[in-house]
């Protein structure tokens, strides 16, 4: 497998990754505007301009994109984060042109009809309804928004309801202009692709476009702390807490991720095995390292009973001092093999593998080897993950979110002094 890179004149990049025994490619456009390139005044708009990517250009109505694309057997979709947002296809070897073709005819000639804007706007809406009624959902946009409060990082990508009502037309064109640069696209491909061909159609499809000027300077991510306690008629508590780590250019990262996955990956972890498997304390626990361009957070869920609260959350926090100290060789072994199995698997998919370059891409401005990857999570010793989990379990920021019957669940405060003892 190849892969190959090339910028346009404009800054528009591409990148590509040859998989010769696929009859099919994965490719799309990710552009670096997301969540927390919002104004305080635009939280939403990231996300409502993503809605409204398939409503409609000026060549293609709405119903033609969706045949154009289902007719050939093709998929087509979007999604928006806190930096990105990706418009992307899923077709046959021979429809990668056409795949490109609307994707491109998506970004470049949207009409955004009034119409079609107030119907997204009552799905959007539907959406932020949906997700508070899905407390383990919700309950992390609460703690991501503890974590960094009044940042657009602590922003919910879906946007307040009230804000939502209020978007028009300009607010759409105008984020556009803003963030939508050919040297902030970035054309991924993988699969069954002809890198050179594909080349020659971007500079056809985009190599036209005006580089943009960002005057938007993205503000850093600052984490704080602090807690969220939102009371519900619920059969759980469901119970998210956070600790500051490191961003996704740290080598430490790395180290974050295997510690997580040891504390709580998978069947063998040992919050699974304590609380799930020991004590009956709850049905989901689990886990993960995440990370953005500056910031990063490990962050643990469990669901479980009002009465048992407490001893979850009290639990939790031994667990990860008795890690600082006990952690086992064969322990982080495990956390590695089931990093490079995750990560390996999922390459099979030429979906994952253009996401992968696209990500890498704008992260690094080059796709690091999988062998160098394997290296780094190879490289995590058990001192490494032992030092790390010794300033997570004393001296890292921690942040806390609680949905439910909360009456009986510890304060943060009182979490932090159990860390201290």
């Amino acid at each position: 497998m190849t892969v190959q890179t090339h910028t346009l004149s404009n800054g528009f990049r591409i990148v590509t990754e040859l998989m010769p025994s696929m009859k099919s490619a994965s490719l799309g456009i990710w552009i670096n505007a997301g969540g927390r390139h919002e104004r305080a005044d635009q939280n939403g708009i990231a996300h409502f301009l993503e809605h409204m990517a398939f409503k409609g250009t000026k060549r293609r109505s709405a119903l033609q994109i969706a045949e154009e694309i289902e007719d050939v057997g093709g998929y087509i979709n979007a999604y928006t984060s806190r930096e990105m947002t990706a418009y992307y296809a899923r077709v046959l070897e021979e429809d990668v042109d056409l795949g490109l073709d609307l994707i491109a005819d998506i970004l470049l000639n949207p009409v955004f009809d009034e119409r079609e804007i107030e119907v997204e706007r009552g799905v959007i809406l539907q959406e932020i309804g949906q997700a508070l009624d899905t407390p383990d959902d919700i309950v992390f946009d609460w703690l991501q928004e503890v974590a960094y409060p009044d940042q657009p990082m602590g922003r919910s990508i879906l946007g307040p309801a009230e804000r939502v009502r209020q978007f028009g037309r300009q607010d759409l064109t105008g984020f556009i202009g803003e963030h939508y640069g050919p040297g902030q696209m970035i054309l991924a491909a993988a699969g069954k692709v002809d890198h050179d061909h594909l080349c020659r159609e971007a500079e056809r499809l985009f190599g036209h476009l005006d580089p943009v000027n960002i005057n938007f300077q993205t503000e850093p991510a600052i984490f704080g702390g602090g807690e969220r306690r939102e009371h519900k008629r619920l059969e759980q508590v469901h119970f998210a807490l956070a600790l500051e780590g490191p961003d996704y250019r740290d080598p430490a990262i790395y180290t974050a991720q295997v510690y997580a996955t040891a504390l709580g990956g998978g069947m063998s972890s040992r919050l699974f095995q304590e609380l799930r498997e020991n004590r009956g304390l709850c049905y989901t626990i689990f886990a993960q390292a995440g990370a953005y361009a500056d910031a990063g957070l490990t962050t643990i869920y469990a669901g479980t009973a009002a009465d048992q609260i407490e001893s979850l959350a009290h639990l939790t926090i031994d667990e990860m001092k008795k890690a600082a100290d006990t952690l086992t060789e064969p322990e982080i072994a495990r956390a590695r093999a089931q990093m490079k199995a995750g990560m390996l698997m999922g390459l099979e998919s030429p979906s994952n593998r253009a996401e992968r370059l696209a990500r890498m891409i704008s992260i690094w401005g080059r796709v690091p080897t999988i062998d160098e990857t394997v290296e780094r999570i190879d490289g995590v010793t058990r001192t490494a993950v032992h030092d790390f989990a010794a300033h997570m379990a004393g001296q890292a920021g921690t942040a806390l979110a609680l949905y439910g019957p909360i009456e009986t669940a510890p304060s943060l405060d009182s979490l932090r002094e159990r860390f201290a003892a």
